[in-house]
């Protein structure tokens, strides 16, 4: 009887080893976690560097003063904004009224912090650096706004649109897209009206730069072309002072999304879908810079510079939906056709003399439409399954791409969900920019555009070009 007495003791002492181990071991893959989630956000955060540096070469250099100011701003306004409302109508969920429209819940982190780094039971939550990446994301979204309005738009529009875009815009369409209670949402357990997976917008094809890209065209239209950027219906060159900054912009740009998109895993235990999707992001970048600037050299172009870097963003933006469903060659041919997105829509809106200095909107909106659109016809079955699993427990031919023997269901609801983004967010920022430009907030004056919005809003240049120090 002894020996059966001390082996259960021995059992139970091992049981309660096994039993530490586990929640030890759970505990570290949680805080793994957290650092990839932080991780993640400072690669994105590193992303307003290469706007910055993007945007400022790409504009004249009399404004680079303006645009860098704004790009600062961006991030600043940006996490006071997410930190009091944006981050709440985003995922806020399990409010008073709970809705698939806006989220409602923890204004200014109200709810604590204790109860925000741990659960009920003790356990490691990831609250903070969700947060923290969120923010980057919607600094993001609104930065692309700044470059198709630069050289003409008031300061104080700057600010009032930022706001606007940081605090309800976006917020509303992450909510849809990606909260517990979006209407198109992937992750929504209890949506039966789309069925099959959900949207699937992994990174923010549509969610962040159909948004971004959408105000930017709004903000473009209403503000009319720069002086001289149309003489008798011809297009007039304004290349911006630096090509060097644009260049050196782009490529910290396409590093940054290396957290954009892999991180977009949010854990630590799906690093070999990160490995993958890291893959896929490159192969699409690499495919739409070759395939823009081809297509601009076979059009009786001079080898340009501009054309490259505008097509490997136009890649990027394409593959940010799809990264996780489809192969690696069809991130290539998203990537291609993405180029053709690119320079078809840019050369569209130059016909219809939109004037956008950095083509913020071909790059976003459109190829943004084209990403999400893509993940229809080029989301694989295995990949799709890897990627979301079945929501509805079958294993069908209704949740992925057509040209993989889908039925089209995925398809119908990547086309609905463009549809919903695009309505959204040219519709609510045609309403910001109209009521901006019927008060006589949008636009700068004449003089002040010819003489820059350097000297004339912030009193000096980003340049000293004076003789007054020579010896």
């Amino acid at each position: 009887m002894s020996n059966i007495t001390t082996v259960a003791a021995e059992m139970a002492a091992v049981s309660a080893s096994v039993a530490s181990l586990q929640g030890e071991v759970g505990t570290m893959g949680a805080r793994l976690t957290i650092l990839w989630l932080l991780l993640g956000a400072y690669m994105v955060f590193f992303m307003q560097c290469g706007f910055a540096l993007l945007e400022a070469g790409s504009v004249r250099a009399k404004n680079t003063i303006n645009i860098l100011l704004k790009n600062v701003l961006d991030a600043c306004l940006g996490g006071i904004i997410w930190w009091a409302v944006g981050y709440s109508f985003a995922y806020g969920e399990d409010g008073d009224s709970p809705n698939s429209f806006i989220g409602g819940t923890n204004f200014f982190m109200k709810d604590g912090d204790h109860q925000l780094m741990y659960d009920a039971d003790g356990n490691v939550q990831g609250f903070f650096a969700g947060w923290l990446f969120q923010w980057a994301f919607a600094a993001t979204a609104a930065t692309i706004v700044s470059g198709a309005v630069a050289e003409r738009c008031q300061f104080g529009a700057y600010l009032i649109y930022t706001c606007i875009l940081t605090a309800f815009i976006y917020p509303v369409a992450v909510h849809w897209g990606w909260s517990g209670e979006g209407w198109l949402s992937a992750f929504n357990s209890k949506k039966v009206e789309l069925g099959a997976n959900g949207l699937i917008d992994f990174a923010g094809s549509g969610i962040v730069h159909m948004t971004g890209g959408g105000a930017a065209l709004m903000g473009a239209i209403f503000l009319g072309p720069r002086r001289g950027r149309f003489v008798g219906g011809k297009v007039t060159p304004m290349p911006g002072h630096s090509t060097v900054l644009a260049a050196l912009g782009t490529f910290i740009l396409w590093f940054g999304w290396y957290g954009f998109n892999p991180v977009s895993t949010l854990a630590f235990e799906y690093m070999e879908l990160a490995a993958k999707v890291a893959v896929t992001t490159t192969l699409a970048a690499c495919a739409g810079g070759a395939t823009t600037l081809a297509i601009h050299v076979a059009l009786g172009n001079h080898v340009d510079l501009g054309p490259a870097l505008n097509g490997i963003l136009a890649g990027l933006v394409s593959i940010t939906a799809p990264c996780p469903v489809v192969t690696p060659y069809g991130a290539f041919f998203i990537g291609i056709i993405g180029g053709f997105v690119y320079y078809g829509s840019s050369k569209m809106l130059q016909k219809m003399m939109i004037d956008d200095p950095l083509d913020a909107s071909p790059v976003h909106f459109f190829c943004g439409a084209w990403g999400v659109l893509s993940v229809g016809f080029f989301a694989t079955n295995y990949d799709t399954m890897n990627a979301y699993g079945a929501k509805d427990g079958t294993n069908d031919a209704k949740g992925y791409g057509v040209f993989y023997g889908g039925e089209g269901k995925q398809l119908g609801i990547q086309i609905v969900g463009i549809l919903a983004f695009a309505a959204w967010t040219c519709g609510t920022s045609a309403l910001m920019f109209g009521i901006l430009k019927a008060v006589g907030m949008l636009r700068v004056s004449e003089q002040e555009e010819a003489q820059g919005l350097d000297e004339s809003h912030h009193g000096g240049q980003a340049y000293d070009f004076s003789s007054s120090e020579k010896k």
